[in-house]
């Protein structure tokens, strides 16, 4: 929400990464709220029981979202969706571009729930010939080099990194000069960008991991 000072100038409050990362869960547990008509109606302290979060801070969550309840009864299921996908601008599918188009940038062409989320992978970039000019998931696949002129000819703000590292940085400057405002980047090395460039580094090693350590650890626990 902006508010303005003595001078009106406009100051967002920033809203804390780990609201936007929870929005997201109460958004699928909702869709799925809905589709099984369980109620026109919820309250936070179900969707906290739920979802093992404390009703106040769901409450909280929801409130960034100016989503507004009714006493006794909660939030009307169908409206604070709506608020949901209002806030995070899933209303309003978004257009992005693919680079890299190996098993993992299939992959992720393929994946229809983006567009639940308001992606949508409108092409999709490679430097191998043999895939330039295909479709994957009635997607077109162009070369690298047509990358910059399409960016800017199309407006596109939205970036997804799917290559092997040594090209990342490379790439991600080719990206940012076009126009590019954001990176999704599923590279296995951190790229640097100048300031005001948005970057979400999905580092799939890194997850697997924490996760063959804590597995391990559950694993020492039970033994021991």
């Amino acid at each position: 929400m902006a508010i303005s000072d003595e001078n009106s100038k406009p100051i967002t409050k920033a809203i804390p990464e780990p609201t936007l990362r929870r929005l997201p869960i109460y958004y699928q547990y909702l869709k799925k709220t809905l589709a099984e008509k369980q109620s026109g109606y919820i309250s936070c302290t179900r969707i906290g029981s739920e979802l093992n979060i404390l009703p106040i801070q769901v409450r909280k969550d929801l409130e960034i979202t100016q989503a507004s309840g009714k006493p006794k009864l909660g939030y009307n299921v169908k409206e604070l969706i709506s608020s949901i996908e209002d806030f995070l601008g899933w209303n309003n599918v978004t257009d992005a571009y693919l680079i890299g188009v190996g098993n993992l940038g299939a992959a992720l062409m393929g994946y229809q729930g983006f567009r639940e989320y308001g992606l949508n992978i409108i092409a999709a970039f490679d430097e191998d010939d043999a895939k330039v000019g295909k479709e994957i998931h009635g997607i077109t696949i162009f070369h690298v080099a047509k990358l910059p002129d399409m960016i800017r000819r199309m407006g596109i703000k939205i970036g997804i990194l799917t290559v092997p590292g040594y090209c990342a940085q490379e790439l991600a400057d080719l990206m940012v000069e076009a126009g590019i405002h954001a990176i999704w980047n599923f590279s296995p090395v951190k790229i640097i960008v100048p300031e005001g460039i948005i970057v979400q580094h999905e580092n799939l090693a890194s997850s697997l991991v924490v996760l063959s350590k804590k597995l391990a650890m559950s694993v020492r626990a039970e033994r021991q």
